[in-house]
Parts: C-alpha cells; structure tokens; sequence
C-alpha cells in the first residue's frame, strides 16, 4: 500500500517512465530495427528545443491495467520558431497506433485547446486506422474529430504530417485538415488497405501503388511529398512561418526590405518572354524574379500543375499566389486545376493573405473527357472563389489571358483591386487562329489558293489591333501597362495602398476550408 508522500511521489515516476515506452518489447523492437523514431522523438524533431508539454500521458483504455498507457497516441503543445501550436503524434507500439476510446479523447481534447488559443494544432500520423476491437467507440470519435476539424476551420491552421500506413478515418480524418504533407517511401494512405482489398474483392495492388505519397499527391489529397521525416518537419516548419497563428493574426513580417529600386534580375524580364506566343516558359522563372528573394513555398506542385499555387513574401509580407504554368497543357484550366486554385484562394482568404495573380492562360480545356466529369459547374468553383475572397487581389497578365480563363483569373469584374499587363499581353475572347477561323472562314475560302495569305494577314490584324491590354486599359479593365522590369515594384506598391483594405466578414457557412472546396 501506498501511503506516505515519497511513496506517491515514486509510484508517479515510475507510471510516467511506463508511459514514455507503452509499447510492446517486441512493437518496439520493430520500429528500433525499422530505424523509425518514437512519437515523443518526433514531436521533439518538429518543435524547439525543451518546448513539448506533453498532456494526457497517464490515460489509457478502460478494462484491464495491463492496458498501455497512451493509448496509441502522445499529445501535448509546444512552439515552432517561438509561436505556440499544439500537437498529436500517434504511437504505433501501442494497439498499431489504433483510434481507441481514450486516444479520441485525448485528440479531441486538443483540438478543443487549438480552438480555445486560437493555434495552429499538427498530427503526425502514423495509425492502422480504427480500433476494431472497440467497435463503435472508435467511429464516434472520428467523427468526433471531424465534427472538431469543421469548427476550426478557417480558425487556426490544421496540418497532417503522414508518417506510416494510414486507413480509413486515419486517412479521412488528415483529407479533413489544411495542408497534408507524406514521406516517400514511408507513408501511405487508403480507404481500405491491400490486404483487405484482396479479401474482399480479390484486386491484388501494392501499398505502394494503391496509396503511396506520390500517388496520393497526383490525386490532390497530398500537398507534398518529402524525402524524410527530417524533410517533412522543415517543410512543415518553413510554411507556419507564411501562416498567421489564426485568423485573427497576421503573418510574421521577414526581412521588409527598403525602398526599393529596379535591379539587374528585373531588367532581365524586359527580355525573358519568347516572341512566339505558342513558345512555353516555366513561369517558376518569373516567379523567382519578382518576389522576395526568389524564394517561394508551393503547395499541390504535383497535382493539376497547370496552376501554381504557392505562398511568398512582397515586401516581408505573406502573400498567395496563383500562376499559370504555360509549360503544362498550355497553362489552361480544368477541373483538376480549377479545384486546387479554388480550395488555395479560400485558404488565403480565411488568413487574410493578399492574392496575386500571374496570368498566361488560353482559355478552360476543351474536350468530352471534361465536359463529361462536369467542367462547367466544377470548374466554376474558382470564379465562385475569386468573387467571394475579400483580400487584396493583384493581377498581372504576362501574355495570354483568353476567354472565361480571363475572368476566373483575377480580373477586375470578379472583384481584383489593381491590374496590370505587360505589352505582351493578349485579353480577347479567343486567339487569334480561333477568332479568324470563326469570323473570316468564308473570306479565306473565297481566296482559294491565296487563302493562307489572307488568313495571316487577319491574324496579324486581330493580334497588333483587338488582343492587345491597350483595348482593355482603354475600358479601364486593366490600371495600367507596364514594362516587365517594374512587375515586382508595382506589386509591392499595390499592396502597400491595399494594405488597409478591409476584408468583408463571410457568412460561417463559407468559411470552412474542408474538402471538396
């Protein structure tokens, strides 16, 4: 029996050395033989130095005391580069990482901290997915979860770091959260694992191609795919450091530079875009150039990467960008890209993050594929984005900016603050192959054998005089065309004026980032 206070105060050290290691001698031998760190080595590799306070760690499963303490999971708080956030890391030793009654609470528990303090809040999943033996007490708390996950949303940042192999609610539960990012090789995530897909339907599939990180990440369910875990926690580092701690904050300011002047790097853009308005470029290149240091965060690189969505910095400040990649399908929309630049504007819109756009885009994608998977309401989601965000928006239209693609890319019908266009600009309802095959058919057919002069010479008209951003500067859609070598400074100085804009407050219905968008 225990009764005197140093009595207690050993018997408390000893339950606490118990928790730190709940797993199994043989779990553990595993994952040491595996070379995979424990969940408390990973919280430490996420968080500063001496920062974890680790909550819950005496819990465990009801019904027997030789039940681990824990319960598969290791949650607590902490800061990243001095800002608070908290944390969840599932331990696979104990039940495989399995959600149980206790491990749903303790999650819970800190999911309802993340919304009390208004902090980022980071799982590092590593789970088998739901508790089998606990039948419908796992299930109730997944969707315990998520029920959590929607009242966050929008509130603070929710990020799933993918560590192992995650089923069912362990995959559905992180689809739930902000930003995802999975270790090659080492995560994967599925509705239903291959060995039960064999069971029942006899589909013989590797974890690999059924779910791995690459795969995931081709779908839009990953946003990256990191090497390591090492890898996965900077990356998860460096985008914290573009997000506020919530809505209600603003991003951390970094390196505001002084007033600035045009550099060499600029003047190189007078010359940097082909004459051909068919010749691709990799719009990464003008991206370096004209933000902060060249440097630039992307989020979804390889899923619909005929969008770049990426966070960066003007002037010290966090913005959001979404581009036009000219060296993958042209740089048109489709559902897939349409989607992913939807889902990024909310996102930025929730955090108060100003949007610039960098437009070179010939239209949506034609074609029976999409307009089968349903492109005209799908794709439509992005104009329903751009109208609803209420964050500074800056466009510059690099080259093309060409039908219902103009509209949904920042112009200033759907409510864009300032627009700009470089010379090379071409605004107009198609190109120009299109329009004079559309307008001037008979006239090039009555020309015979001198048709394809004739049909040169209309393309060339329709090019030096109706696509140009000199009509649309004329009707006041575009502010002001600028040479190239300015981009950066005229960013920089449309969103010093934009800098008070007040965003309009959305219903709640329309803040919530979960997915589909």
């Amino acid at each position: 029996m225990v009764s005197t206070t140093a009595e207690k105060l050993v018997s408390l050290h000893e339950k606490l050395e118990e928790a730190m290691n709940p797993g199994s001698e043989r779990a553990i031998a595993k994952r040491t033989a595996a070379g995979l760190p424990s969940p408390r080595d990973r919280i430490d590799a996420l968080l500063d130095p001496g920062s974890f306070i680790e909550y819950g760690a005496l819990m465990r499963a009801p019904g027997s005391d030789a039940n681990p303490y824990g319960d598969g999971v290791v949650t607590g708080r902490g800061t990243v580069a001095g800002r608070p956030v908290v944390v969840y890391s599932h331990d696979n030793t104990v039940f495989g990482g399995s959600l149980g009654e206790m491990f749903g609470r303790k999650v819970v528990a800190m999911m309802e901290l993340a919304a009390k303090t208004a902090c980022p809040i980071i799982g590092i999943n590593d789970s088998g997915g739901a508790r089998v033996q606990d039948a419908v007490t796992s299930l109730a708390f997944y969707s315990e979860i998520g029920r959590r996950q929607r009242l966050l949303s929008g509130l603070a940042p929710q990020i799933s770091i993918m560590l192992g192999k995650c089923a069912g609610g362990a995959a559905y539960s992180p689809a739930c959260t902000d930003f995802i990012v999975a270790v090659q090789d080492q995560a994967y995530m599925f509705v239903t694992g291959p060995d039960i897909l064999k069971a029942v339907t006899g589909e013989d599939i590797s974890a690999e191609d059924l779910g791995g990180a690459k795969q995931q990440a081709s779908y839009g369910t990953v946003h990256h795919v990191a090497d390591s875990e090492p890898d996965a926690f900077a990356w998860v580092k460096t985008l914290l450091g573009y997000l506020p701690s919530n809505c209600h904050e603003t991003a951390p300011l970094v390196n505001p530079g002084l007033e600035p002047t045009v550099t060499d790097t600029d003047m190189s853009l007078d010359s940097f875009l082909p004459d051909s308005d068919n010749t691709a470029y990799d719009m990464h290149d003008i991206m370096m150039k004209v933000f902060d240091d060249g440097e630039f965060h992307e989020i979804g690189a390889l899923y619909a990467p005929n969008v770049i969505t990426a966070f960066t910095r003007v002037d010290g400040r966090t913005v959001g960008v979404v581009a036009n990649q000219p060296t993958y399908l042209s740089g048109a929309l489709d559902i897939a890209s349409s989607e992913k630049a939807a889902r990024f504007i909310y996102i930025c819109d929730a955090y108060a993050i100003p949007i610039v756009f960098l437009v070179d885009i010939p239209g949506y994608l034609p074609g029976l594929e999409q307009e089968r998977a349903g492109v005209i309401y799908r794709g439509a989601k992005l104009l329903a984005a751009v109208i609803e965000s209420t964050v500074p928006k800056v466009t510059v239209v690099i080259r093309k900016a060409y039908g219902g693609g103009y509209a949904v890319m920042g112009s200033k019908n759907l409510g864009a603050d300032l627009n700009f266009a470089w010379p090379t600009a071409r605004i107009a309802v198609m190109g120009a192959e299109g329009a004079v095959g559309l307008l001037r058919r008979r006239e090039i057919a009555a020309a015979g054998e001198d048709g394809p002069r004739v049909r040169q010479e209309f393309i060339d008209f329709y090019n030096e005089f109706v696509a140009t951003p000199y009509t649309a500067a004329e009707r006041g859609y575009i502010d002001a065309v600028i040479e190239p070598s300015q981009t950066r400074l005229e960013i920089r100085r449309a969103l010093r004026l934009l800098a008070d804009k007040t965003p309009e407050p959305l219903p709640p219905r329309r803040r919530s980032l979960l997915r589909p968008v």
